[in-house]
Formats: C-alpha cells, sequence, structure tokens
C-alpha cells in the first residue's frame, strides 16, 4: 500500500515546538496550499489550510529555520486520528506526518542570526586569493617524495 503526500505552500503562522514527556521534540504547523484550479468569474485562487506535524531533528529543523509567510515543501504520510470535542461528539483529524521538509523560497532579506538560532547567514561568498605565477605552493614536508619523469604517452587513458 501507498500513503504519500508532496505539498508545496506558505506557513500561515510560526511552526510550535513542544517535547513529548520523554523529551521528544514534535513541532505542528499548518501550509495554506494553492489549488490548481480558479473558480469562474474568479481571480483569486481557493486555499487549501493543512495540519501537518513533524517530529525529532525535523521538528527542530522548522521551527529553526522556518517563519509565517515563508514558502515550505514537504513529503510525508497522511493520518487521520479520532478524538472528543468538548461536547462529546466524536470528531476525526486528518493531518500530513513531514518526514522530509525542504526550502522552497531564496533566504528572505531580513534574516538575522537569531532567526536561525544564533547561526548566521553567510553574506557573501568566501574569498580566495588567486596564486601568483612563479610562486609554488607547498603543505607540509615533501620528505620521501621526489619528482617522477614520466612520459604521458604510455599511460592507457
Amino acid at each position: 500500500m501507498l500513503n504519500r503526500v508532496i505539498l508545496m505552500g506558505r506557513l500561515v503562522a510560526d511552526p510550535e515546538l513542544r517535547q513529548t514527556p520523554n523529551g521528544v521534540s514534535v513541532a505542528t504547523f499548518r501550509v495554506a496550499v494553492d489549488r490548481n484550479f480558479q473558480a469562474k468569474g474568479s481571480t483569486e485562487r481557493q486555499a487549501d489550510f493543512i495540519n501537518c506535524v513533524a517530529w525529532r531533528q525535523t521538528a527542530e529543523f522548522v521551527s529553526r529555520y522556518f517563519q509565517k509567510g515563508r514558502m515550505i515543501a514537504l513529503e510525508g504520510s497522511l493520518q487521520s486520528r479520532s478524538y472528543e470535542d468538548k461536547t462529546g461528539a466524536k470528531r476525526t483529524a486528518y493531518e500530513v506526518v513531514a518526514d522530509q521538509i525542504y526550502f522552497a523560497d531564496s533566504r528572505p532579506a531580513d534574516s538575522r542570526p537569531a532567526d536561525r538560532g544564533g547561526i548566521p547567514f553567510p553574506t557573501e561568498p568566501p574569498q580566495f586569493e588567486e596564486p601568483q605565477r612563479g610562486k609554488s605552493l607547498s603543505i607540509g614536508d615533501v620528505g620521501g617524495f621526489e619528482d617522477a619523469d614520466i612520459d604521458d604517452g604510455d599511460l592507457p587513458f
């Protein structure tokens, strides 16, 4: 049997991270997913609001790096659970249990290190020095090594 869900949408609110009594991380969040069609005469697409849950490292990842409004892509499975509401009526809840979560947009311009648990985003690509002609690079002691005089024509490739 197959139970696989793939979604891409925007977070409706910041993910809520909690701990079970055994210390397992669990994050709950809601994703707004646009439908692929528009109703006739309408200028706006309708959206579905899908409840999601993530466990352990995935929960910590989504709560650290995603905020309300961010585009998110996820893979998981659909689960249902029954419960009784405050009036005693039996209800069924459906939610996607996310086991893979991906960034689906670029990093927001207003990201600060505090948004990522103190881990700063790189602001510029790393700078490397160009080697200067005529200078040789040496790493450590070349002790027992010597130059090999090999004719490339003897190599089989």
